[in-house]
C-alpha cells in the first residue's frame, strides 16, 4: 500500500481534481488508494472497510469520472443504494460536491416523503440515482424509473441492508439491470451472507480490505460500566456533567427506548433529540442539523440511524443498551474518533447484557477497560441448564377430573387467545327445551331462525363455574 499517493496520481479528470483541491483533498485515504486505479480500469470490487474511512469518495469518484468522459441521455447510468435515508443523502452531498464542475444530473430518493419531486427529476433525467431500496422499488413497480442504461452499480453498506431484510427488494432491483455492468459493494463487515451476495452480483471481483475484519478503530477509547438497567439513567446524567461530553451520541436498541432516553435528559436539563425510523424525515434532518451545529448537545438514535450520521467532532458515544448484534458496536462507536481524531466509547452493561459484551469482545479481539466496580451478582445473560424430568410413579389421567387444582397460570394458558369467542352456559345435564345442542348453541335450520331460545340471556365469563377468567381478559371486555 503507498501512502505516498495523491489524487493526481490516481489518472482522474480534471473538473475533479479542482474540486478535491478545493475541499482540501490532496492524499486519498487507503481504500480510495487501492480501489480508484482498479475501478477505472472497468473491475468490479468488493471493498471492506471501517466505518469513516473513505468508502465514499472510493466509488464516487471513480463514478463521477466514468460518466464525465461520455454524455447520456435521461436514462440513469450510474445506481447507488444505501439502506437508510441519512446515509442517501450524505452520499448525494459527497457527489454534489466531487461534481462542483461537472454537468451531471444526480437525485436522492428514498421514503418518508412525497414521491412528486422525485419523480419529476426522473422525468426531465439523470445521470446518477441515489437511492433506498424501498422507494426505488415502489417506483420501478409504478413504472417511473428505467434501469436499463444503468453502467455501473454500487450497494453500500452491504451488511446494514441485510440486517434490515432488503436482500429481496435488492435482488429485484438488480434483475432489472443490464447483465453487462461494473457492480461495487462495500461492507464495513463481512458476514457468510454477503460472501453469498457478492458471489452472486460481482464477476471475478478484486478485494479490497484496508483493516481486518470487525476490527473497531484503534484512536478510540472502549469502557465499560458494569450497571442495572435502573441505574443507567442517573449513571448518564452524572455523565454528562463533564464539559468533555461536548457532542454525544447515545444508541438505544428501539425506537421507543430512544424516545424515553431523549425525554428524560430533557427533564434533566440537557439539550436532546431523538432520531430514528419511525420520525419523519423532515424531523430527522431537522435533529441531525441541530446536532451538527451544536443547538443539541446529545442525540439519541437506533442502530438503523447508526450509519446515516456522519458528523466530526462526536466526542463520546454511549452505548446505554449493548446491540444483539456484535457487529452493530463497530459501526455505533465508528460514529466518533472521525477525520484523524480520537473518541470514546463508553458502554452500559447490565448482568443480563454480559452475553453480548462477551460477543463484542470476541469480535473486537480486545478487553473493554472496566470502569468502576467489577460485575456482582449472577450472569443473568448465561442460559440455565435443564434439569431432567423425574420419572412419574403413578401415570394420572390426562383428562378427567382426577387432575387435582390448576393454577391460575395452568388455566389462563389453557384459555389464552379464547377472549374473542362467544361466552359459552354451563353443560346442562339433560337436552334443554329451547333447543340448544350439548356444547350450548343454538340449532338453528339452514337459513331459518332459531327454534327457540334467543331470550335466553348468556352468562357473563366472570360467572362462568368451570375455571376462572383472568384479569386481564375481564379489563378487555
Amino acid at each position: 500500500m503507498n501512502t505516498d499517493k495523491t489524487f493526481s496520481d490516481l489518472g482522474l479528470a480534471e473538473p475533479i481534481l479542482h474540486a478535491l483541491a478545493a475541499r482540501n483533498h490532496t492524499v486519498p485515504t487507503p481504500i480510495q488508494a487501492q480501489a480508484i486505479p482498479e475501478l477505472l480500469q472497468g473491475r468490479d470490487l468488493l471493498g471492506i472497510a471501517q466505518t469513516g474511512t473513505g468508502k465514499t469518495g472510493a466509488f464516487a469518484l471513480p463514478i463521477l469520472h466514468r460518466l464525465s468522459q461520455a454524455r447520456g441521455g435521461k436514462q440513469p447510468r450510474a445506481l447507488i443504494l444505501a439502506p437508510t435515508r441519512e446515509l442517501a443523502i450524505q452520499i448525494g452531498e459527497e457527489c454534489r460536491a466531487y461534481a462542483a464542475n461537472l454537468k451531471l444530473r444526480q437525485a436522492v430518493i428514498f421514503g418518508g416523503v412525497k414521491q412528486g419531486a422525485q419523480v419529476k427529476a426522473l422525468v426531465r433525467g439523470l445521470d446518477i440515482v441515489i437511492a433506498t431500496p424501498g422507494r426505488l422499488l415502489d417506483l420501478m413497480n409504478q413504472k417511473h424509473v428505467d434501469l436499463r442504461s444503468v453502467e455501473v452499480l454500487v450497494l453500500d453498506e452491504a451488511d446494514r441492508m441485510l440486517d434490515m431484510g432488503f436482500v429481496r427488494d435488492v435482488r429485484k432491483i438488480v434483475a432489472a439491470l443490464p447483465h453487462k455492468r461494473q457492480s461495487l459493494l462495500f461492507s464495513a463487515t463481512m458476514p457468510q451472507e454477503i460472501t453469498r451476495l457478492s458471489s452472486d452480483l460481482l464477476r471475478e471481483p478484486l478485494r479490497v480490505e484496508v483493516t481486518p475484519q470487525a476490527t473497531t478503530v484503534e484512536r478510540i477509547d472502549q469502557r465499560v460500566y458494569h450497571v442495572a438497567t435502573a441505574q443507567k439513567r442517573a449513571l448518564l446524567n452524572n455523565l454528562l456533567a463533564d464539559p468533555a461530553m461536548s457532542r454525544v451520541i447515545v444508541f438505544a436498541r428501539t425506537k421507543h427506548g430512544a424516545n424515553r432516553i431523549a425525554g428524560q435528559l430533557h427533564d434533566s436539563g440537557h439539550a436532546a433529540a431523538a432520531i430514528h425510523g419511525n420520525k419523519s424525515q423532515n424531523a430527522r434532518q431537522q435533529a441531525l442539523q441541530q446536532f451538527r451545529t451544536g443547538e443539541v448537545r446529545v442525540l439519541v438514535a437506533t442502530d438503523i440511524a447508526a450509519r446515516g450520521i456522519d458528523i466530526d467532532g462526536v466526542s463520546h458515544v454511549v452505548n446505554y443498551e449493548l446491540p444483539k448484534d456484535a457487529e452493530s458496536y463497530v459501526h455505533r462507536i465508528g460514529r466518533t474518533a472521525r477525520a484523524g481524531k480520537v473518541g470514546v466509547a463508553l458502554s452500559f452493561c447490565d448482568s443480563a447484557e454480559r452475553g453480548e459484551l462477551r460477543d463484542i469482545e470476541k469480535l473486537t479481539r480486545q478487553t473493554l477497560t472496566v470502569v468502576g466496580e467489577a460485575p456482582t451478582g449472577p450472569d443473568r445473560s448465561a442460559k440455565e441448564p435443564r434439569q431432567a424430568r423425574e420419572p412419574r410413579r403413578n401415570k394420572e389421567p390426562r383428562r378427567g377430573r382426577n387432575r387435582g387444582p390448576r393454577s391460575d397460570e395452568a388455566r389462563s394458558e389453557e384459555n389464552r387467545g379464547n377472549e374473542n369467542r362467544p361466552a359459552q352456559a354451563a353443560r346442562p345435564t339433560a337436552k334443554p327445551a329451547h333447543g340448544k345442542n350439548r356444547r350450548g348453541k343454538s340449532q338453528r335450520p339452514a337459513g331459518g331462525k332459531p327454534r327457540g331460545g334467543d331470550d335466553v340471556p348468556r352468562r357473563a365469563p366472570e360467572q362462568r363455574g368451570d375455571f376462572a377468567v383472568p384479569a386481564f381478559l375481564l379489563a378487555d371486555a
